[in-house]
């Protein structure tokens, strides 16, 4: 589906789930979120820097498209 600029809003099932993270690794994730919510006018959180950040992962290892 497309919106009127004609970006595309897939949505998939999304699961709950609890992350451990360093807290290094949470503070720049949290850090991610906020510059990419203020540079692209969208709503970004933990959660959404997360999703991006294992799509990449399971992408470079041939599991996703």
């Amino acid at each position: 589906m497309s919106d009127e600029a004609g970006h595309d809003h897939h949505h998939e099932e999304m699961v709950e789930l609890t992350v451990s993270l360093e807290k290094d690794q949470f503070e720049e994730v949290e850090k991610l979120a906020s510059e990419y919510a203020r540079e692209l006018n969208q709503d970004w959180d933990v959660s959404a820097v997360l999703r991006v950040a294992v799509g990449d992962f399971l992408n470079k290892l041939g599991r996703i498209l």
